[in-house]
């Protein structure tokens, strides 16, 4: 699986109840059926998974991976820090694989551009794969 399918299945399928299809060139996967609000149960682990209109509260699972981290992660705005959060290697070369994958066209040694390119692509595309992106992190 790439990187980005890895990223969009730890937050849009957190207990292992599919996996998401993540596109890197645009459109979107096909997105389960869930009730409008609440959540849907895992029947594996018997958690759930937070929903809003029927898709995957982005901030709730991602609040609620920060709270139990054991350190400050600030996911909202730092990739590095996402990635920690979904326990992923968060490396320079590990950001340069994801830059390409996701066609990354500016300079990759100028890391500190990249990151925050980075960061809203991730989020746009969990957005198109079904998730519910709080609108503060929206372009």
């Amino acid at each position: 699986m790439s990187l980005l399918g890895t990223i969009v299945s730890k937050i849009l399928h957190p207990f292992g109840g599919g996996e998401a299809q993540a596109q890197t060139t645009g459109g979107t996967a096909p997105a389960g059926t869930a009730p409008t609000g609440g959540g849907s149960a895992d029947p594996t682990t018997g958690g759930t998974v937070p929903k809003v209109d029927g898709k995957v509260d982005v901030e709730a699972v991602l609040n609620d991976l920060a709270a139990k981290a054991g350190q400050p992660l600030n996911w909202r705005t730092s990739i590095v820090d996402l990635m920690k959060l979904l326990h992923l290697d968060s490396s320079l070369s590990a950001r340069k694989e994801l830059a390409q994958e996701l066609h990354y066209t500016g300079d990759t040694g100028d890391s500190a551009t990249m990151n925050v390119w980075l960061h809203k692509q991730v989020i746009r595309k969990l957005e198109e794969n079904g998730g519910k992106v709080p609108d503060d992190l929206k372009d």
